[in-house]
């Protein structure tokens, strides 16, 4: 796995273990179901999170797994397509 790739993973764990409900991200993966494409599916849209923590978490973990700045758009649109969890409605 790439660098990257496991600040892709952390960021998931982090913002996944402050949504609500709380949830471990790793046993979403492990216990995702599996669809015709052989893509695991997970459940993001059952949890929630603020959009100003979840810019937080994606900053904190920038910094933290030294992602270099060119790529820090590419990170942030990952993550936003991705499986994380949807945002709290205002």
């Amino acid at each position: 796995m790439s660098k990257i790739e496991l600040a892709l993973f952390d960021c998931y764990r982090e913002l996944f273990a402050n949504s609500t409900p709380p949830a471990d991200f790793d046993k979403l993966v492990e216990e995702a179901e599996i669809n015709e494409r052989g893509q695991r599916v997970i459940p993001f849209d059952d949890h929630e999170l603020s959009e100003d923590r979840f810019k937080e978490i994606i900053a904190a973990t920038l910094i933290k797994h030294k992602v270099p700045k060119r790529l820090h758009q590419s990170f942030n649109n990952a993550i936003y397509l991705g499986c994380s969890p949807r945002f709290q409605k205002r």
